[in-house]
């Protein structure tokens, strides 16, 4: 566990630490939102989550707007999500996902990415079960006890909560995204993040050693501006 959250943490950090980069990301994984579940947050869970993503980094309001309206445009119909699988070094399992105008351009990002690291992308659906998607909440451990925090959250569909160095996650099925957000915001709970995860359903640990050699493929992938999220089997 405490790996895995360093691990998290230094990978978010990474992540968002570029506005010039990361405000692009942003905005597609809001417009591509959009696009697939309509322009109303309340309506839309993954719009709400890709939203609530944006505030945290603080994309500023007219951005947000903006690719919001662009779903609706021309311009959305030549984006597209696409998911890449591969090994890292070491075996590690690496799940991408990506949005692109561009398939061909993508594919060989990764791909090159990939080799160069002396790893392999493998079949699509090939770590498709090694996988579960979840939705995923994360906020500071609120006052009340986190047994009462579990039993007020069993009607939504929470499976399970966790608490480390401050941190709260709770985890549901990704069909409970919708019913978790709104009894969070009940109970008056600002996530930091709210979004649906790949989970690794056998996580592995790796060596200090191996981790550098990991590290520096997932960096990579991070850094491409096609890609969304990376998610691993790291334990």
């Amino acid at each position: 566990m405490g790996r895995a959250f360093e691990y998290r943490k230094a990978a978010k950090e990474k992540r968002w630490g570029n506005m010039s980069r990361i405000f692009p990301k942003l905005g597609k994984m809001i417009t591509l939102a959009a696009k697939e579940g309509g322009a109303d947050p309340d309506m839309n869970p993954k719009l709400r989550s890709a939203i609530l993503s944006a505030k945290t980094q603080n994309m500023p309001k007219d951005n947000i707007e903006a690719a919001i309206k662009r779903a609706s445009g021309k311009d959305a119909s030549t984006i597209f999500e696409m998911n890449i699988e591969g090994k890292a070094p070491h075996g590690a399992l690496i799940f991408v996902e990506c949005a692109t105008d561009n398939n061909a351009r993508t594919v060989s990002n990764i791909r090159t990415c990939f080799g160069r690291a002396k790893g392999e992308t493998l079949n699509n659906g090939a770590l498709e079960f090694m996988f579960s998607r979840k939705a995923v909440f994360r906020f500071p451990k609120p006052a009340m006890d986190l047994d009462e925090l579990e039993f007020a959250l069993i009607d939504a569909g929470i499976e399970s909560i966790e608490e480390e160095e401050g941190e709260v996650s709770v985890y549901g099925d990704y069909t409970a995204f919708g019913a978790l957000s709104v009894e969070l915001e009940k109970m008056g709970i600002t996530p930091d993040s709210a979004a649906l995860e790949r989970i690794a359903n056998s996580p592995v640990e790796f060596t200090d050693e191996q981790m550098v050699d990991i590290d520096k493929l997932i960096e990579k992938l991070e850094d491409d501006e096609d890609v969304q999220f990376v998610y691993t089997n790291i334990a």
